[in-house]
């Protein structure tokens, strides 16, 4: 059976809604993050805030810098979150299986329901799937999405970026090799700045470059050579990962003013474990790890991680576990910028463990 993978991206997911949600908002730079007068950073940016080279996670007061026009918006998680499970359930009725890799973004595998054949064919035969999928997304949630097409997760991705806004891109098989020489080594999946400045300090700039490279990729980049190598002729094997997306929880809170102050990091964390505690609620899940993560007035970022045996799912368990990652890592030794709290290795609550077993025991 030929692999029909499309990946399906949002365009400017936080920004879009604000400006369907809001009209006057429509042709504008939108910024949506924390205001330029306070500490804080970007969340996303519209497409028309973007050609003055806003970016998300760029500090707020730099894009207000870049963009003076920019409208600064506060970003609705719950609203975003919302949206996404309306744009997911569009997408389950076209039929695709789905990875949800993040709240505006997902592959979907198409090839169970498109008719077999070489994998170029099954290919162009996805196309009116796809057409369909971007005009229903328009017409009931008013937003519009790039979608790639390819025979795996690597090109389907690259594709989509390509096209981007409002795209649709198909790569056939018999051409992905030459598509993808003339982009640059940061387009594969793996390759980020260090390995990315690996490559280039060897002339290595473009896929092409490596595609042609006659050298030991080892030397450059070690044990992921192989991987590499493959991806750079577009090859990828990876399958869909059903468990990827709502693996973590967390929460984040940046200070006005740099503080050791423990009444009030203590107060920020107890604020922060009800609100990941009411969101596991509503998952019906619970969490094997917690996190906690520091920022200093330098920007230094330290994360440090907990692990327990039984899962936790209330904001005090959450609460004093934090407390305990501080203390034991002595991570508040001098004022803080910014405090996050996280919990992952989600799964369902014990209790609901002990139901299913014994509801799958022998004469239950």
């Amino acid at each position: 059976m030929a692999r029909v993978i499309f990946h399906l991206d949002m365009d400017a997911f936080y920004a879009s809604v604000e400006q369907r949600d809001h009209p006057e908002l429509r042709g504008q730079p939108v910024i949506v993050g924390a205001p330029p007068d306070r500490r804080g950073v970007v969340c996303a940016a519209s497409y028309e805030a973007r050609r003055f080279g806003v970016r998300s996670a760029m500090p707020s007061r730099t894009a207000a810098r870049l963009c003076p026009q920019g409208l600064f918006v506060r970003p609705r998680m719950e609203t975003y979150r919302e949206e996404s499970h309306r744009i997911m359930e569009i997408v389950a009725a076209a039929g695709a299986v789905i990875e949800q890799v993040s709240v505006d973004e997902a592959y979907l595998d198409f090839s169970e329901v498109i008719p077999e054949g070489d994998p170029d064919r099954a290919l162009q035969a996805s196309l009116p799937i796809a057409r369909a999928l971007k005009q229903r997304i328009s017409a009931e949630r008013g937003l519009t999405a790039s979608i790639g097409i390819g025979a795996n997760k690597l090109i389907a991705k690259i594709a989509s970026d390509y096209g981007k806004p409002d795209g649709l891109i198909l790569i056939p098989e018999r051409d992905k090799a030459l598509f993808l020489r003339t982009l640059p080594v940061g387009s594969l999946h793996g390759v980020g700045r260090v390995t990315g400045e690996a490559l280039r300090s060897q002339g290595l700039n473009t896929i092409g470059d490596i595609q042609d490279y006659r050298g030991d990729l080892r030397s450059l980049v070690g044990s992921y050579a192989v991987t590499l190598g493959a991806f750079a002729r577009g090859e990828d094997q990876r399958p869909l990962d059903f468990d990827s997306f709502a693996r973590s929880i967390s929460s984040e809170t940046t200070f006005e003013r740099d503080s050791a102050d423990r009444t009030l990091l203590r107060a920020t964390l107890r604020e922060q474990a009800a609100e990941i505690a009411a969101k596991l609620e509503r998952e019906k899940m619970a969490a094997q790890t917690v996190q906690v993560k520091v920022r200093y007035g330098d920007f230094t970022t330290l994360t440090r991680q907990l692990s327990v045996a039984e899962p936790l799912d209330t904001s005090r368990e959450i609460y004093r576990t934090a407390c305990l990652i501080l203390g034991r890592n002595r991570l508040v030794n001098r004022p803080l910028r910014l405090l996050g709290l996280g919990v992952s290795n989600l799964v369902p609550p014990t209790s609901q463990l002990l139901f299913d077993f014994l509801r799958a025991a022998p004469g239950a």
